[in-house]
């Protein structure tokens, strides 16, 4: 068994399937929230705007997902993996 309490993981894998599981240190919960934020702020600007700040607000978000989505597999304990439940979230 392996010591993962000095890992600089910030998120477990997925116990089932592809991907990150919930956040296990703080940069990862502010990473979540920094997304979500700033998702809520385009969703804003997007509906009080013109089409400029409609593209704006899709080229942003498309960036966001994509950075966030490229933070997390970076940061998942075991990186990202098909997994299928057993003993998933010792890796």
């Amino acid at each position: 068994m392996t010591d993962q309490s000095n890992d600089s993981a910030w998120f477990l894998p997925k116990r089932y399937g592809y991907g990150s599981g919930w956040p296990i240190a703080w940069q990862g919960w502010a990473l979540v929230g920094g997304y979500v934020s700033l998702i809520f702020i385009l969703a804003w600007l997007v509906a009080a705007g013109s089409l400029a700040l409609e593209v704006f607000g899709l080229v942003m978000f498309v960036g966001a997902t994509l950075s966030f989505g490229e933070a997390c597999r970076r940061h998942t304990r075991g990186g990202w993996r098909w997994r299928c439940g057993k003993d998933s979230r010792n890796d």
